[in-house]
């Protein structure tokens, strides 16, 4: 079985690839965004009045924790959107009768993560 791939398809399939990577990147940047706020405040706040962390938690080791917290975030949202567009994507490009996600006789779908 030969099949030929033609250069629109390819151009095609590439631009699908730098969209998901861009939307990927944008909630991304959203998480750090927000988990850089979410641990800025209480680290800063904890290096004022804890006499523990003011002895203990210098200022690299507090730019430290923010920006570890706001690099995981990073990674874990933009992978969980790569994951969650390639699945789509698969899901749209199947057969018809593999799209039938119902169990069949008992009128109820599939729990929602089997669902795209």
């Amino acid at each position: 079985m030969s099949t030929t791939v033609t250069r629109a398809h390819l151009e095609q399939r590439l631009a699908l690839a730098k969209r998901c990577s861009r939307e990927a990147n944008l909630a991304g940047v959203k998480a750090a965004a927000v988990a850089t706020i979410a641990s800025a405040v209480p680290t800063l706040a904890s290096v004022r009045m804890l006499p523990w962390a003011k002895a203990n938690i210098n200022p690299t080791g507090q730019a430290l924790i923010i920006c570890t917290a706001a690099g995981m975030a990073y990674f874990v949202a933009a992978d969980k959107k790569i994951l969650s567009l390639a699945r789509r994507h698969s899901f749209e490009n199947a057969p018809e009768h593999l799209k039938n996600t119902s169990f069949q006789g008992t009128g109820r779908p599939h729990p929602a993560f089997f669902r795209p």
